[in-house]
């Protein structure tokens, strides 16, 4: 195995150009747990720990700019307001030890239908800049994955960057797990209200063989919103607008029996989620609407 350790992000690109099965490093918190298990072996390995650029990040009029090996430690610290979803997933990624190293770059790259930052990502509408030594581009992340640890990224390209709008609504996230931490996801869902455009986002985790949203799930609640004048009128949900969205969340997965979970337990455990997350942000949302209220 051939290390490659570039110095800069147009070396990084030289470097992928001529060996593109170079598997990148970054974080290595999952790569390495590969190599150390025998599990995989590449013929290079591409160290990108001494670009600096990739840890940075960029707060803008409307999206956040994270760059790919951004700590979840530091999104969590500083990034809770603008990226409520993807702070909160990232409380949930593994110990201290690893939240400190591993980025949201890794969790793409790999692309496991039970990455963490998936669903929060997919809830918030984010767009994934890959790059190469031919230009750069940016993939909706409705399109990025592929398939099962599969995405849609060309064998010359890395990851440079996520484009995240930034919430102008309440957002959550939840994920069932055998234990609090250290654990990998038996199924995950996020959700994020979108009232500048009156619509809804979701987003489910390792429930499929690709990270999903529940498309008939939003456009069932996008009509039950707009016809009942919620946005407007900050009403409770009526009870049967929840039952029905959570049932067609659980409807939108796809999943499998493993030693996690079979995968009745975790249609269940999805359609739990987005009935509660529908509840919490919903109250979010009209606390908001109250104290805006109030202040004129």
């Amino acid at each position: 195995m051939d290390f490659l350790r570039p110095a800069s992000w147009g070396e990084a690109l030289a470097a992928k150009a001529e060996h593109p099965t170079a598997v990148p490093l970054a974080g290595g918190t999952d790569v390495m747990v590969e190599i150390n298990f025998d599990h995989r072996r590449p013929e290079y390995l591409l160290d990108l720990t001494r670009i600096e650029e990739l840890y940075e990040w960029t707060v803008g009029e409307e999206y956040v700019r994270l760059g790919a090996s951004v700590p979840y430690t530091r999104i969590m610290e500083h990034l809770r307001t603008p990226l409520p979803g993807l702070a909160l997933a990232s409380h949930t990624v593994a110990s201290p030890q690893i939240r400190n190293r591993g980025g949201v770059g890794g969790n793409l790259g790999t692309a496991s239908p039970a990455g963490d930052a998936h669903p929060a990502l997919l809830a918030a509408g984010a767009e994934v800049e890959a790059e190469s030594v031919r230009g750069s581009r940016r993939i909706p992340i409705d399109d990025f994955y592929t398939g099962v640890k599969r995405n849609a990224l060309a064998a010359d390209e890395l990851i440079r960057a996520v484009h995240i709008k930034k919430a102008d609504g309440p957002q959550q996230y939840s994920k069932v797990g055998t234990r609090n931490a250290m654990v990998i996801a038996v199924c995950a869902f996020g959700l994020a209200l979108h009232p500048a455009t009156r619509t809804v986002r979701t987003g489910i985790g390792s429930a499929a063989p690709t990270p999903v949203r529940a498309r008939d799930a939003e456009s069932f609640l996008n009509a039950a919103l707009d016809e009942g004048g919620f946005w407007d009128n900050g009403k409770v949900i009526t009870p049967s607008v929840v039952k029905e969205f959570a049932t067609l969340t659980a409807a939108a997965c796809n999943p499998i029996d493993d030693v996690r979970g079979t995968a009745a337990y975790r249609r269940h455990a999805v359609g739990v989620m987005a009935r509660r997350q529908l509840g919490w942000v919903w109250e979010q949302y009209r606390g908001a609407r109250r104290t805006l209220e109030g202040a004129a």
